[in-house]
């Protein structure tokens, strides 16, 4: 039986130039992730038109399909299917497939100009420095559903504790929330041994060393080790060590000693490194990443939030904002939420209120309004990149008056914080209105909501009126008469 999900799959394998040319298939919390062989058989104008495509992004790894929450997760499997199923050579564009906007109208060249920034931008991304934070992304993105899953019951749980309701039900839900936290570090190890060509539970293996118990009888310098000190830092660092030794003594062991010598020689060194020198490095590491940012946003939070909330978006095009994934992760390990997140998290609102002020401004250009009504519903749940590469970027002006936007919105939540009341977020991965049910914060989070809700407004405000009055100078008249 045919369902929308599967529908979507069907209609989105033609248009990226059929089985034949897909590589590899995965996703995240909002995107599909394919390998392409040829990434000139894809038809984007058609692709960004199915109705359920909310926009595409391609890197140098990956074309990347947004598809948004929960949808993505349903459509990949039907996706995967497909390629399973269909012979080689398939086809590569169903009959009746949309053929996207006109190359003559305002949505046909916004299309199209967002089109030359991609590629640009995946020019200028071509370094090993961005390379390597896209890698380590790759570690932490699939970790997101969980780290999601398991921030949600412990903000429920949190309440139901301030409230003192149901007092036999929240040991329960505590255990629920916290057991992966605990064993966070050994899947970051499985991920970064598979990223980097390592032997994945090889990879798990020397970072559980990590989080195991015993470590406590393990001094080093005299001191006592404890058991998690360096998280998900450590973790990283004892997986990508190990992978290096499984590859050194691999390449020089003889093929009927591998089996025994390799992973042996592979946990014993890096577990002794780990120990006597990764897990006190990486622990003082994670510590001053925990210190400078509750120094940061008590002693300059509104500043703070200024810069962080109005340099968001651009890190987001240099795909820097990757390098915050271990930052965040560390933080939730360390005081139960990341106070960073929700200031990021203005830069969305910034782009909203700026793509309503480009709705409203050029009310004669209707193809440009229908970009916009079906991309806010997903600028307003955090998924920025429609709203982005059809909006904001081909137009130039509001872009930056959208960054301004989440300026504003920064400044409001860090101002808070200089107050003493401290907005987190206990997950990463959502934004936007979809983050509400995972903040806390220092007061509760109760107030960590409203305070929250009052920098997305004050992001919608302050983009809007900065779109309006400045952004579109110049523009409103020149868009009216190609549309009238």
């Amino acid at each position: 039986m045919r369902t929308p999900d599967s529908i979507t799959a069907e209609a989105i394998l033609p248009l990226v130039g059929g089985p034949a040319n897909v590589v590899s298939v995965a996703h995240c919390m909002t995107r599909l992730r394919l390998g392409l062989r040829d990434r000139s058989l894809v038809q984007e104008a058609a692709l960004r038109a199915l109705p359920a495509v909310l926009g595409v992004v391609a890197d140098d790894a990956t074309y990347q399909i947004v598809l948004g929450p929960g949808t993505v997760a349903r459509v990949t499997p039907e996706f995967e299917a497909l390629l399973t199923a269909a012979p080689a050579g398939a086809p590569g564009l169903l009959a009746g497939a949309p053929a996207g906007p006109p190359a003559d109208s305002t949505a046909g060249r916004l299309a199209a100009r967002g089109a030359e920034l991609r590629a640009d931008r995946r020019r200028r991304n071509s370094t090993p420095v961005r390379i390597m934070l896209r890698r380590i992304a790759d570690i932490f993105v699939p970790l997101i559903p969980a780290l999601i899953g398991c921030g949600v019951v412990a903000g429920l749980n949190g309440l139901l504790i301030n409230l003192g309701w149901l007092p036999g039900i929240t040991p329960a839900l505590t255990a629920i929330a916290s057991g992966f936290m605990a064993l966070i570090p050994v899947f970051v190890g499985y991920n970064t041994a598979k990223e980097f060509g390592g032997t994945p539970v090889l990879g798990g293996a020397v970072a559980a060393i990590v989080v195991y118990a015993g470590v406590a009888k393990v001094t080093v310098s005299g001191t006592a080790l404890s058991p998690g000190q360096g998280g998900v830092l450590g973790a990283l660092a004892a997986a990508l060590l190990g992978t290096y030794v499984e590859k050194w003594i691999r390449g020089r062991v003889p093929d009927a000693l591998d089996v025994l010598v390799t992973p042996t020689l592979t946990v014993l060194i890096t577990g002794l490194v780990t120990l006597y020198g990764l897990m006190y490095a990486a622990g003082e590491l994670a510590a001053a990443i925990g210190t400078a940012a509750n120094w940061l946003l008590d002693h300059t939070g509104a500043l703070a939030g200024l810069v962080l909330g109005g340099l968001f978006l651009p890190l987001v095009m240099l795909g820097l904002h990757q390098a915050l994934i271990p930052i965040h992760t560390t933080l939730i390990e360390q005081q139960g939420y990341t106070v960073l997140l929700p200031i990021l998290a203005m830069a969305g609102a910034g782009q909203v209120g700026a793509a309503l002020a480009v709705y409203v401004r050029l009310r004669h250009d209707t193809s440009l309004r229908t970009t916009i009504r079906s991309a806010l519903p997903a600028g307003l749940l955090g998924v920025g990149e429609p709203l982005i590469y059809g909006v904001s970027l081909p137009l130039g002006r509001p872009f930056v008056t959208a960054c301004a936007g989440g300026a504003a919105g920064g400044a409001f939540v860090g101002f808070f914080s200089m107050l003493g009341d401290k907005v987190g977020s206990t997950a990463i991965g959502p934004s936007g209105w979809a983050l509400f049910p995972l903040l806390n914060g220092s007061r509760g989070p109760v107030l960590a909501a409203a305070v929250y809700a009052g920098g997305l407004l004050t992001g919608y405000v302050v983009g809007f009126v900065a779109t309006y009055f400045y952004g579109l100078a110049g523009l409103s008249v020149a868009r009216a008469r190609v549309e009238p």
